[in-house]
């Protein structure tokens, strides 16, 4: 008897495709849709988004003639992700709401619904990879790998799996460019072929994020202050084997700068922002470099490159470093050369990672642009996605 893959039919082309190439391999494939989110405050298309991802799975399910299930996960979904992301706004952090959605909702709670389906694995259609090898106790070690598509390669959303979660999961594109993906689309006469890839926070969509955040976050009047480059130069000297140090956010008050201009809480802004500040006149843009949501003041500073937009280190708790590669985890004292990134889409830098009491420090080679608390910092080796952490700061 073929083994039986739920797929996550998602109304897009990538989980079309990788349906209809499982089907093509002989699983028995059964796609199930995922409601997650019902609230359009604050979307920036469609009244409802999630109506017109159906009806595309539904036609993609029935082209290639596989039964399709549907699932409201939205309550799940709103308390382990939604919840997340406004409670890390309020604090002044930077969450990733798609990494969570991934290791929360996608390989969690979908996972378990199709368990009830009789899944031996589930699907989806990152553009990810994943490999075994086994451990010298005869165990299996899951690895997960970048996509064959270096411009479409997904591991970074994944880098919270654990072994357990990739033990099931499959990624039937993961070999394969979107041009290809696109042309099996036409090829196979999908309804999804000429669908516009999907945009904005996992399941919500393109979102106004003000507007979105003031769902739960009460606007609050507050004041812009500029830091000039040659301030920030004058009290940065730290040295290179300072690790709390060079980890350290910049810190500034109302006397580090002058006053030009108001927002509307501190807490709807991140570092390395430049749009919606609505301040112009400028040679060069104005950034983001600095939050403080206790005051309600932002920081910002011109051109990008503003010295304060830049830091060489970040740190990670001991509770928040997560191996997705047990076999590959350092103890104490220890530390590697990894290729790290701290964002989709950032091409990999050249760091090292130490292990100490305290947590895990990454020392970049270059100084990073943009680091903010909340993201998460994933360490590759060659192609494989070690690890990964949330950023403390």
């Amino acid at each position: 008897m073929a083994q039986r893959v739920v797929i996550g039919l998602s109304g897009g082309v990538d989980s079309s495709v990788a349906a209809y190439l499982l089907k093509e391999q002989g699983y028995d494939v059964v796609g199930l849709f995922m409601i997650n989110w019902h609230d359009t405050t604050g979307t920036l298309e469609g009244d409802c988004p999630w109506h017109d991802d159906r009806v595309f799975a539904e036609l993609v399910a029935k082209r290639l003639d596989i039964p399709l299930h549907v699932v409201d996960l939205s309550e799940e979904y709103r308390r382990r992700v939604v919840e997340y992301m406004f409670a890390e706004y309020e604090q002044g952090r930077t969450p990733n709401p798609d990494v969570l959605c991934n290791r929360e909702i996608k390989f969690d709670v979908f996972l378990k619904e199709a368990q009830r389906l009789g899944a031996d694995f589930v699907a989806t259609g990152h553009y990810c990879r994943k490999d075994e090898e086994i451990a010298p106790d005869g165990s299996t070690i899951y690895k997960l790998l970048a996509g064959a598509d270096k411009n479409k390669d997904q591991s970074y959303f994944l880098c919270q799996l654990s072994q357990e979660q990739l033990r099931y999961a499959m990624f039937p594109i993961g070999e394969i460019e979107k041009p290809e993906v696109r042309r099996i689309a036409e090829e196979q006469h999908l309804a999804t072929a000429k669908r516009k890839d999907s945009q904005g926070i996992c399941f919500v969509g393109k979102v106004d994020l003000p507007v979105f955040l003031q769902q739960k976050l009460r606007a609050a009047k507050g004041n812009i202050h500029e830091i000039k480059a040659e301030w920030a130069k004058y009290n940065r000297e730290i040295a290179d084997d300072d690790l709390a140090s060079l980890a350290e956010p910049w810190h500034y008050t109302v006397r580090d700068g002058k006053k030009i201009g108001g927002h509307m809480g501190a807490h709807f802004y991140t570092i390395g922002q430049r749009k919606g500040l609505g301040i112009g006149g400028r040679k060069e843009s104005l950034f983001i470099i600095g939050t403080d949501v206790a005051q309600n003041v932002i920081y910002v500073g011109e051109g990008d490159s503003h010295p304060g937009l830049y830091r060489k280190a970040l740190k990670i708790r001991t509770e928040e470093i997560h191996w997705v590669n047990p076999s590959r985890a350092l103890q104490v004292g220890e530390s590697a050369r990894f290729a790290v990134r701290i964002r989709y889409r950032q091409p990999l830098q050249q760091a090292t990672l130490f292990i100490r009491e305290e947590g895990a420090y990454i020392l970049f080679d270059e100084p990073q642009r943009g680091i903010a608390a909340g993201q998460f910092a994933a360490w590759y080796d060659g192609e494989e996605l070690v690890g990964s952490g949330v950023i403390e700061r």
